[in-house]
């Protein structure tokens, strides 16, 4: 129950993540608005390492696993903010939200069991949160490249799957905040700094609440998904991809966008779905 919980929380901060940082990335470009939520996220984070110190047993392995944590998830976030900058983020999102698949086969090719009916359940709600993302091209707003939008969002979703992948690794093996803040590390040694640096960082007054709001909420979905995958990474990785469902539905109900046939059907799909994992996981 602890790993769908944890999914599902994900999935509500990441969807509220997402949108803010669509229509941010459109006003002062995907590199800027990814410096600012790691610099936020690092803000956030930081204190709670200190107090909490450096963590016994912190050898290779573990480095490595932060390492891959990192990179994974902050490569992925500048791809899917320059897919949303390029295309719309009804092609994007729903690419993106493969990461969650993508994880859970990497766990299960590495040993973790899974039962044949949770893993139809969890198939199914895979395919629920496609569903439910898919809009038509003359629906969505954004940018005119949906090819290169694709590719983008492709490529960060096989990034944030392996991201997810090593951040349960971390999250097994470390206090909570050491598998929350490697992105956060990474994002602002790589990205942050050097664009400062360099005076290239980007803000208007009407991006400060979507990055400050990104920023929190990336924080906030890596803490939930963190403590679920300590008790399934498969589970905890394919519920947080319902992020992009839940940005379908957010987008219905605050921009009055209309849902299509297919995805009310996703959505109902993983409802139903995510209430028979939950009585069988219990």
């Amino acid at each position: 129950m602890i790993a769908i919980l944890g999914g599902l929380g994900a999935a509500l901060c990441w969807a509220a993540g997402t949108l803010c940082a669509a229509k941010a990335s459109r006003l002062i470009g995907a590199r800027s608005v990814l410096a600012w939520v790691m610099l936020i996220g690092l803000t956030i984070t930081a204190p709670v390492a200190v107090v909490s110190g450096i963590p016994q047993g912190l050898h290779r392995a573990e480095l490595t696993w932060m390492v891959l944590a990192g990179a994974g998830n902050v490569a992925g976030l500048l791809l899917a903010y320059e897919g949303m900058r390029r295309g719309k983020v009804s092609i994007v999102a729903p690419i993106t939200s493969t990461e969650g698949a993508i994880a859970a086969l990497l766990a299960v090719a590495t040993g973790e069991a899974l039962g044949v009916s949770s893993a139809i359940l969890l198939g199914l709600i895979a395919a629920g949160v496609v569903l439910a993302s898919l809009t038509s091209a003359d629906d969505a707003g954004g940018g005119a490249h949906p090819i290169e939008a694709s590719v983008l969002a492709g490529v960060a979703a096989c990034s944030f799957g392996v991201g997810l992948f090593a951040t349960a690794r971390v999250s097994n093996a470390l206090p909570l905040v050491w598998a929350v803040i490697p992105p956060r590390l990474v994002g602002v040694t790589f990205v942050a700094l050097p664009l400062l640096v360099a005076r290239r960082v980007r803000i208007d007054a009407a991006a400060v609440p979507l990055v400050l709001t990104s920023g929190v909420c990336e924080v906030a979905g890596f803490a939930a998904y963190s403590v679920g995958a300590r008790h399934s990474v498969a589970v905890s990785a394919v519920l947080a991809s319902q992020f992009a469902a839940f940005a379908a539905v957010a987008a219905f109900v605050l921009f009055r966008e209309r849902l299509r046939t297919a995805q009310v059907i996703g959505i109902t799909m993983i409802a139903l779905c995510v209430a028979l994992l939950s009585a069988t996981r219990a």
